[in-house]
């Protein structure tokens, strides 16, 4: 097998359970070792007796043993051990598909180590989820030579994805910060106009104002949802204002009633940037269908991937047809190379869109494994002192583009830096939330915006590919609680 395995000496003593231990107290410890196995042994002795999995338990429960039961009683097949002298070599030939932990014992038949085999050390914040559908449709477009921005599957994806938002139009872009440039474009935004924006997001949503040559108007989030605060907007609204980009952050619908209301009240536009929320719900409505448009990012770490890419969704006809021009150069509709506004080519290519027409077969699939990981993280962690769980309001679906928590330096014992450099140093990929764009460089307005600025300095994006295994979120989550562990004991 390809692979590395890794030595566990630590976690020994966590999952050791003697034989006359109850099911239901070892049930307990293979949840603590997060390793989905116990390791029983001999009451007096401390002799290895074999190895008790969480599966031979649901199989042992099901055929009637009770949870008071004796672990000894449970069926299960023979362990695979080796010696603590065996060398790396012989003991990669031991593992198997079936066979992911063996056990190290010493001379007297005690474990003394453990050996875990990993098809991967490395976990990274996210990676691209692609199968064999992606594969036969991007080898469609090279084997027919349609390669470009013309081809079959622009259209078919430009309407799946319009029928997965619920609204009538679909257009492709190169990328989600052209798709929000094109929506601005449209609404006829231009220079000495405002637009309102959050702070909290990643700085291509103030660009695309910028590119305009409006100016962006950064407000404050909510630490509820971490989205944009609609208590805040009105108060930043001036007779210069002319639409609202509520950002979904993170995978979270922000509070469009009340977002709406405002807009209505000031005949402002609202485009949705949902470039991270692909299939999330407000109230029961995608995101994205709710404003005058909604745009998404096709990027490699999104929830589906074209490369990059990006989607205006919208019911508005005549916005979809603005769209659509200026995406092209500028040019006609009707007539070929008669060009009546300043365009751009922000087209899609067809192999992109063929990208996309896969993924867009398993986005439902796709989406429910990134709320598994989502609740497999939260079991893990909800109960360490100092970590705040991402947001889940009752009335959103967030789909946790990535999962993030905050770190309560005081009582996690310290900083989300420090914490992001441990778990690199156990080939753990983490990642800071977005800094405030009104403290970049190119912005820097001097503003006070304490609650952005707050989840910010104490965010930490984890291991959120849909390719995580759940026991790679557990070897995660026992990570943390064992850092936080040490950090207890350092401090007293």
């Amino acid at each position: 097998m390809q692979g590395h395995f890794t030595y566990l000496k630590e976690r020994i003593e966590d999952i050791s359970a003697r034989e006359d231990t109850s099911i239901r107290k070892v049930l307990k410890q293979i949840d603590k070792g997060a390793l989905g196995i116990a390791l029983l042994v001999e009451p007096d002795t401390g002799i290895f007796k074999g190895i008790l999995t969480d599966g031979d338990v649901r199989r042992a429960l099901i055929l009637g043993l009770e949870l008071d039961s004796a672990v000894s009683n449970i069926v299960r097949p023979k362990s695979i051990t080796a010696s603590i002298d065996t060398s790396s070599e012989q003991l990669s030939k031991l593992f198997g598909e079936a066979v992911r932990i063996i056990p190290l014992l010493d001379k007297h038949n005690k474990v003394v180590d453990l050996a875990l085999f990993d098809t991967r050390i490395y976990l990274p914040v996210s990676e691209p989820n692609l199968g064999e559908k992606e594969l036969k449709y991007v080898s469609d477009c090279i084997l027919t030579g349609w390669v470009s921005s013309a081809g079959k599957y622009v259209t078919r994806f430009e309407q799946m994805f319009a029928k997965f938002c619920g609204t009538k139009f679909g257009i492709s872009s190169s990328s989600g910060t052209t798709a929000l440039h094109l929506s601005l474009l449209a609404l006829g935004i231009g220079a000495g106009d405002e637009v309102i924006v959050p702070s909290f997001t990643f700085i291509s949503t103030a660009n695309a104002v910028a590119f305009t040559g409006a100016n962006p108007v950064f407000v404050d989030s909510e630490m509820e949802t971490w989205n944009i605060d609609p208590q805040k907007i009105e108060q930043a609204i001036t007779s210069r204002t002319k639409a609202i980009i509520p950002v979904h952050i993170y995978g979270h619908p922000a509070q469009m009633s009340s977002i709406l209301e405002i807009a209505g009240k000031y005949n402002l536009a609202v485009v949705e940037d949902a470039a991270e929320a692909h299939g999330a719900l407000y109230k029961g409505n995608k995101t994205g269908s709710l404003g005058d448009m909604g745009i998404f990012s096709f990027y490699g770490n999104k929830i589906i991937t074209t490369g990059e890419g990006g989607m205006v969704v919208t019911d508005n006809k005549e916005l979809a047809d603005k769209i659509r021009i200026f995406r092209d150069h500028g040019m006609d509709t009707e007539k070929r190379y008669r060009h009546s506004v300043l365009g751009y080519n922000y087209r899609m290519t067809n192999i992109q869109a063929a990208l996309g027409v896969g993924q867009m077969e398993r986005i439902d699939q796709i989406i429910e494994q990134k709320c598994t990981n989502a609740f497999l993280y939260s079991k893990e962690l909800k109960n360490i002192p100092g970590i705040t769980l991402p947001p889940n309001e009752k009335w959103a679906k967030n789909i946790y583009w990535l999962y993030s928590i905050l770190i309560d330096e005081k009582k996690f014992g310290m900083s989300s830096v420090e914490l992001g450099k441990r778990l690199k140093i156990k080939s753990i990929e983490t990642r800071p939330l977005f800094p405030p764009v009104h403290q970049q460089p190119i912005y820097d307005t001097k503003q006070n915006l304490p609650v952005c600025e707050k989840l910010s300095n104490s965010g930490l994006s984890l291991p959120s590919s849909t390719n995580i295994k759940k026991d790679e979120i557990n070897r995660i989550a026992w990570e943390i609680k064992k850092i936080k562990n040490q950090t207890t004991n350092e401090m007293f």
